[in-house]
């Protein structure tokens, strides 16, 4: 608390105690350096829902890709053994859901097709004059897929040029 010592008249002070202030940012600081590492920990735990969805509207020009990992032995998946996807496996990611693919390859062929298409609409004026005409990213992720695989493939997709991805999950069986 401040007081003031001149002489003369006593005037009120209009200086603003930061006090207060100080003491509830410090509050805020340690609140949020508790939960942060809560938070990031259950980022591990995720699980692609089961959810009721209505049947899109697929188009041939939609670009498919399937995410999943080597599974504990080191295989992929369709290799004879495979017992399934492994959270500390290889990323593997297929093309159209058959093609296995690298990161550079896929960046490599997703560009091309993108390319064809928007060459034979055209050009990129007359496919962007109807946007239902522009090609989507579907990606079906194995639940035990980690962040690191589909993340890299949404990266790819997108730097070659595709602006729209989405995810692919499993219905909810009828009846339920």
């Amino acid at each position: 608390m401040a007081i003031s010592m001149s002489g003369g008249a006593e005037t009120p002070m209009s200086d603003i105690n930061t006090t207060p202030l100080v003491d509830v940012m410090l509050v805020l600081l340690i609140i949020f350096l508790i939960a942060v590492p809560v938070a990031i920990q259950t980022i591990e735990k995720l699980e692609i829902p089961v959810l009721e969805s209505i049947e899109s509207k697929d188009k041939v020009e939609n670009l498919l890709l399937t995410v999943s990992t080597t599974d504990a032995g080191g295989r992929s998946a369709g290799e004879p053994g495979f017992e399934g996807a492994s959270r500390n496996g290889k990323c593997r990611v297929y093309f159209n859901n058959i093609t296995p693919v690298s990161s550079e390859e896929l960046y490599d062929m997703a560009f091309a097709r993108l390319d064809a298409i928007v060459t034979a609409a055209g050009g990129p004026e007359a496919i962007m004059k109807d946007p239902e005409r522009i090609p989507q990213v579907h990606i079906r992720g194995d639940v035990n897929a980690p962040w690191r695989c589909v993340a890299g493939a949404i990266y790819n997709v997108q730097a070659s040029g595709y602006p729209t991805v989405g995810f692919i999950s499993n219905p909810i069986p009828p009846g339920i």
